[in-house]
């Protein structure tokens, strides 16, 4: 939506931090349990002894079946609130989900303490990702719809946020590791993190209402009654102006040829009062909103972007980049993962997000764009030739802890710039009254290309 004229200034760009700070709470779910992964693993993965004998400990697969009980509730919810989003209120939707956001996270941080047995804590912590990415889904596709409402910078600001959450649950994963503490204690500090994070997050959106300038944007009937009520005076006038030049000239004639006897064709002088209203039709017609098939004809380039960006980052990543080993073990190791993978990711996918907001090329309109992303798929075979442990088919080419982190730093940065791209542009090929439509849209098709790297990355792993 482009900004107007009468808008009201952000003051202090107070809007602008609090959809930064959203963004963020947005995807603290989902980073914190996957860069936690170290963390359950070694709850699931216990070696047990009998007799003196090594016990072969079981197999979870828990990084894969985290990916995809994140994204398969992320899809279907994204898909329910594209429904239902009119019917409940946005302050239930948006809301309502942090609070059972965070109520679920001090769930998680309680269990640290609470001695289980390896398969009720998987079945536990597989019901708990299941439910907390559902509401972060709705809470997602709701804060889509309504940065949609505000002019697009917003919408930059509001992914960088969303990119600087893993950023921050790599710095949490890493202060635990470096304390002085028992593994429980520093676990126990991590899952509190984000119940901080949650809370700040749902003060920061209750305080939005409040704020002249987003109440501005966000007053939905008022913005649509502003620009239709505009543009059905702009036609009055248009057609009011007409008439009376035309009525005006004839009204001369008339003086004229009374005088000089000649005859005057006043019904053709001007419009008649049906083409006028016809006009005024016209008008509120380009004022409805589009259905959801007409705005995914216009978008759909972009759509197909965004399934095939996330496609490929979560097709490797957590599930195989997780799983490889550095070259130098010893104080290095336990940090390794942190930094190589998820610090470099998210850092990373950040840096990318935010050079939208300075840099926007390929533009929306070429092909380069659509290119661009398909080639991202290079990384697939790349990733998987990595020193991935352990392994039963592909060698390993690429060694060294420093080819790995390469390699991550240009598929992260990729990552996020071509999502950044995609998801400010489709909103830009639609017109003002179909933003939201199209953010809903966009969300749905985000969620549906994670679904579909989170169902590859089960096969992905077992070919490496």
């Amino acid at each position: 939506m482009k900004g107007r004229t009468d808008a009201p200034r952000d003051r202090g760009w107070l809007v602008g931090i609090i959809f930064f700070i959203l963004g963020v709470g947005t995807l603290l779910p989902w980073n914190f349990f996957m860069t936690a992964s170290m963390y359950f693993n070694s709850r699931l993965n216990k070696t047990e002894r009998s007799n003196g004998t090594v016990v072969s400990n079981k197999e979870y697969y828990f990084n894969n079946w985290m990916t995809l009980l994140s994204q398969l509730p992320l899809l279907l919810c994204t898909l329910l609130n594209s429904f239902f989003y009119q019917r409940i209120s946005e302050m239930v939707r948006i809301a309502g989900s942090l609070v059972f956001i965070f109520i679920l996270f001090i769930l998680t941080a309680i269990l640290v303490k609470i001695p289980m047995e390896e398969d009720r804590f998987f079945s536990v912590t597989m019901a708990t990702i299941w439910f907390i990415n559902s509401f972060g889904a709705v809470l997602q596709g709701s804060l889509f719809g309504l940065v949609g409402l505000l002019p697009q910078k917003y919408s930059a600001v509001f992914m960088s946020g969303q990119g600087l959450a893993g950023t921050f649950a790599a710095i949490a994963m890493l202060v635990s590791i470096a304390s002085d503490t028992d593994p429980e204690t520093a676990a126990l500090g991590y899952f509190i993190t984000p119940c901080v994070g949650t809370l700040i997050t749902l003060l920061s959106y209750l305080l939005l209402p409040r704020l002249e300038f987003s109440q501005f944007y966000l007053d939905k009937s008022r913005s649509y009654e502003v620009e239709t009520t505009d543009e059905l005076l702009k036609v009055t006038e248009s057609v009011t102006a007409e008439n009376g030049n035309l009525y005006g000239d004839a009204n001369d004639s008339l003086a004229n040829g009374g005088a000089s006897g000649e005859e005057v064709d006043v019904e053709g002088a001007g419009a008649s009062p049906k083409q006028a209203f016809l006009t005024l039709e016209q008008a509120e017609d380009r004022d409805r909103k589009s259905t959801i098939m007409e705005v995914f004809k216009k978008i759909w380039v972009m759509a197909f972007c965004v399934v095939f960006v996330f496609t490929v980052t979560l097709a490797v990543f957590p599930a195989v980049t997780v799983d490889v080993k550095t070259k130098y073990p010893g104080k290095w190791e336990p940090y390794f993962i942190s930094v190589c993978c998820f610090l470099i990711f998210n850092v990373c996918d950040w840096i990318g997000r935010t050079v939208t907001t300075l840099v926007q090329w390929p533009p929306k309109e070429s092909r380069l764009f659509p290119g661009l992303v398909v080639s991202r798929v290079v990384f697939v075979p790349l990733l998987m030739l990595c020193n991935v442990q352990s392994r039963s088919y592909l060698p390993v080419l690429f060694s060294h802890d420093a080819a790995f982190a390469f390699i991550m730093t240009l598929f992260s940065l990729s990552s996020g710039y071509c999502v950044c791209l995609s998801m400010s542009y489709a909103p830009q090929l639609v017109a003002p009254k179909d933003a939201e439509t199209a953010g809903a849209l966009m969300t749905f098709f985000l969620a549906l290309g994670l679904s579909i790297g989170a169902g590859l990355s089960f096969l992905l792993r077992l070919l490496v």
